[in-house]
């Protein structure tokens, strides 16, 4: 690329980033920057439970407004593994910022009791789940508040798309990161960053991926693999592909991808109140994809 000033004539040449994963980072750090300076704050703060998508997210913080105004917080609950707080820690301790330790154990416990009359003759259930990741949004916030500092929340693509996240939980902040990279590409991102430095521990990108709010829970519990999931949402939201020619071109299940389908379609209520989000693709939700909040489907 050729910089050129047509007033002075002056001008310099700047190599163009090589390769997607590159180019999609630089951008994220860029758009985290330019967000964080022009909506006039100085320090952000990171939940960090220790998986791939907070640790994707704190390393752009620190790289987009350095890490010495990243704030991690790191907020174990009755679920949390082992090693939960011990990545959290690490990640932070590797990007050099600042870590805080807010357990919610007893937060959640009050609310249970607090609910418990009125929840009698109730089983538990994501009722219990959502409570947690809502008491860890409050403890953001209040950070937030008493610091004057900007919360980035940590859902990706994949996550927003079929409504796999908590309002006024997760999905709480002032500036939704990674909202427009699918969970395949933050893995992807996430081994370019270590490429360049290994910052992210290797227990981050080998683990399982888990919200943590039961006991043996795992995203593919409730979600189809990633791998398949990513692909029906790039062709269902990006391409505007039937469900009947999305089974055909990957060979899947059609019950499957007309369920994620319909999964897309019922959390839009939740996409028109999420964080803003910084758009790399073609297509993100919130930008060049506008659906009514409530609409019948036929799918």
């Amino acid at each position: 690329m050729i910089y050129f000033d047509s007033n002075q004539f002056t001008g310099d040449i700047h190599p163009q980033i090589e390769g997607e994963d590159a180019s999609a980072y630089t951008a994220l750090v860029l758009g985290t920057r330019d967000y964080v300076r022009k909506c006039g704050f100085r320090q952000v703060i990171v939940g960090l439970s220790g998986g791939i998508d907070s640790a994707l997210t704190g390393v752009i913080a620190a790289d987009a407004v350095g890490p010495e105004n990243v704030i991690g917080v790191g907020m174990p609950g009755p679920y949390s593994s082992k090693g939960s707080i011990g990545d959290a820690r690490a990640l932070a301790e590797n990007l050099g910022i600042r870590f805080e330790v807010l357990p919610i154990n007893e937060v959640f416990a009050s609310y249970n009791k607090i609910l418990r009359q009125v929840f009698t003759g109730y089983k538990e259930d994501v009722t219990e789940e959502n409570i947690q990741s809502r008491a860890r949004g409050t403890m953001l916030m209040a950070l937030s508040n008493k610091l004057g500092a900007i919360v980035l929340s940590t859902g990706n693509k994949s996550e927003l798309g079929v409504g796999y996240c908590t309002l006024y939980g997760d999905m709480v902040g002032g500036l939704a990161v990674i909202s427009d990279v699918p969970k395949t590409m933050v893995y992807r991102l996430s081994r370019y960053v270590n490429s360049q430095r290994a910052v992210i521990p290797a227990a981050s990108l080998e683990k399982p991926p888990s919200a943590e709010l039961r006991a043996g829970q795992k995203d593919s519990d409730t979600l189809p693999p990633y791998e398949v999931l990513d692909a029906i949402l790039e062709d269902y939201v990006e391409e505007s592909h039937s469900a009947e020619q999305i089974a055909a071109d990957h060979k899947f299940d059609l019950k499957l991808v007309r369920r994620v389908i319909c999964m897309v379609e019922r959390s839009e209520y939740k996409r028109q109140q999420a964080a803003p989000g910084l758009k790399i693709s073609a297509k993100a939700f919130g930008y060049g994809r506008r659906f009514p909040i409530a609409a019948k489907s036929d799918i």
